[in-house]
């Protein structure tokens, strides 16, 4: 749980490049990949990502602009990582503008519990590490370099010229 904006804000931008990167690295006939006919679909992970940005944090109150959840999912990877991209950028403004390191303890409906908004804030950067993994080996199928996220990728390793370590 964040107690200090300023952690948070370390953290989120952190985090949100590492999450920007990953969508940047989507194609267009990449977003229709899937593990099987009923999970979601690689695009649909992704607009997942920028939909909750806005909605998880707008449940504390919090006013910032972001897609709403009734979008349907973009047919451009492009108009995915924008969206996501000023959606990201506009909650860190929110949250440093509007808020407190007290606002951080100040309790908030969320799906039906009571959690503090520093709680929703950890939870949400969690969310976007979870769903980002998963995009990763969706985009490994889709035949995408996947982007280092914490350490060099196995074709990272082959361009420094050293074996990918052993798992």
């Amino acid at each position: 749980m964040f107690k200090h904006i300023e952690d948070f804000a370390a953290t989120w931008q952190h985090e949100t490049a590492a999450t920007l990167r990953t969508l940047e690295a989507l194609t267009d006939e990449s977003l229709g990949q899937q593990i099987t006919s009923d999970h979601r679909t690689l695009g649909r992970l992704a607009w997942h990502l920028v939909q909750t940005v806005h909605e998880m944090p707008s449940r504390t109150g919090l006013s910032f602009e972001g897609p709403g959840e009734d979008l349907s999912v973009p047919a451009s990877a492009a108009d995915i990582a924008a969206a996501y991209k000023r959606t990201s950028q506009a909650l860190l403004d929110a949250v440093q503008s509007s808020w407190k390191d007290e606002n951080l303890l100040i309790m908030s409906d969320m799906y039906g519990d009571q959690w503090p908004n520093g709680l929703t804030l950890d939870i949400l950067v969690k969310h976007e590490i979870h769903h980002r993994g998963q995009m990763t080996v969706l985009m490994r199928q889709a035949g995408l370099l996947v982007p280092d996220l914490y350490g060099p990728t196995k074709e990272q390793w082959a361009d420094y010229g050293a074996p990918a370590p052993a798992i």
